[in-house]
């Protein structure tokens, strides 16, 4: 069952990724688990579906999904400015072709969620490079926004989607409004509850070598060399105190899937809560700069379908190292993808594990037939079932 799913994945191994991890969940059972290559690439270790990875920004959803359980007992509302909660963002600035001018329109909460603040994710700011500085490496989250606030924006607030530090400053956010550390209101309301355990946003040092060694690919003399990074976050955690909403979780396979299916279940979010989640809420303007506009919508932090006969009808998200998930609500299935590979050569085309998926799964000769010319017209990959 799923051969044409398990032959793409592998394909993945002939392309350079050391092992990947993929689960899949249909009405809360898991119907496919299949895993192949290396978590150690050196000594030859096999992955074993214990691995702890850095799953970057498949932490997104996690960030956005602690926030709206605060909108959901009314602590805030999406229309409300962020300098209600963080004054430091009252006096914003933005690059403009004439030279850095005074912002004209506020950032609201709701710009945090769809990536249509105007920050950057410029983690080497001059801001952000004085924070570390002046905190002696440790980069509290909710202090360091307040440096991130000195760095002019890219655009006006709610003028178009940008994949930016949003995230990061909507974990902050959640600190303000709950009153505790970003780390301990997701550990508390989400970690636990779902019996998450091996997942967390502020790793302790001596938990480090629980994490499946990392790697980079990079292009050499037009080949793909594979280069072990270490196990730390690359780039996007910024100290030693900071937790990266928008990349900073380490988690395992079997743990995210956990979290799918809690959101997909009402678990964490209410039915009417998780369908604003998943609705498109991008303008003709600020579509215009989204990634993904061909294949789906982007939603409250993650893509989402187009419209209800859209061939895309998952919602998800996807990570810097690999990491893909998908969402089905109407067909009750959960996918989750895992891997650690930065730059991967197979990044771009993730979202075909869950065509392949639904296309075998449902059986369909038609969809299977339009997955199969999709994938070697577009990327030059022969599927054969």
């Amino acid at each position: 069952m799923y051969e044409g799913l398990k032959k793409f994945c592998d394909g993945f191994l002939e392309k350079g990724v050391p092992g990947f991890d993929l689960a899949v969940f249909k009405g809360g059972e898991c119907i496919l688990r299949y895993m192949n290559g290396f978590s150690d690439l050196e000594n030859k270790v096999k992955i074993n579906g214990k691995e702890r990875y850095n799953i970057y920004s498949c932490s997104k959803v996690i960030t956005c999904t602690a926030a709206l359980m605060l909108w959901e007992k009314g602590m805030y509302s999406l229309e409300d400015k962020l300098s209600d909660y963080m004054p430091e963002f009252s006096e914003m600035t933005v690059k403009t072709e004439k030279g850095i001018v005074k912002a004209q329109n506020p950032i609201l909460i709701k710009h945090l969620f769809e990536m249509t603040a105007g920050f950057s994710y410029n983690c080497g700011s001059d801001e952000l490079i004085k924070c570390k500085k002046e905190t002696n490496g440790k980069c509290p989250t909710r202090e360091t926004m307040k440096y991130l606030a000195k760095a002019p924006l890219c655009f006006e607030p709610g003028k178009y989607w940008q994949y930016s530090l949003c995230h990061d400053v909507l974990a902050a956010f959640v600190e303000v409004v709950s009153g505790e550390k970003f780390e301990d209101f997701v550990k508390n309301n989400i970690f636990i509850p779902l019996s998450m355990d091996n997942t967390t946003f502020m790793l302790p040092d001596n938990e480090l070598y629980t994490v499946s060694e990392q790697y980079r690919c990079d292009s050499v003399d037009g080949k793909n060399v594979i280069k072990n990074i270490g196990k730390n976050i690359s780039w996007y955690k910024l100290g030693s105190e900071y937790a990266s909403g928008g990349a900073g979780c380490i988690s395992t396979t079997e743990d995210y899937i956990k979290f799918l299916e809690g959101l997909r279940t009402h678990k964490l979010l209410k039915p009417k809560t998780l369908k604003l989640m998943i609705t498109e809420r991008l303008n003709d303007e600020q579509n215009s700069t989204y990634w993904t506009k061909g294949t789906h919508g982007y939603g409250l932090g993650v893509r989402c379908p187009k419209s209800e006969d859209a061939i895309y009808t998952d919602f998800g998200w996807g990570g810097a190292a690999g990491a893909y998930l998908a969402v089905n609500l109407e067909n009750e299935i959960s996918l989750y993808f895992a891997c650690h590979l930065m730059n991967s050569p197979v990044q771009g085309i993730r979202s075909m594990l869950y065509r392949i998926f639904m296309a075998e799964h449902t059986g369909d000769e038609e969809d299977m037939k339009a997955v199969k010319s999709e994938l070697e017209k577009l990327y030059d990959y022969n599927l054969t079932y």
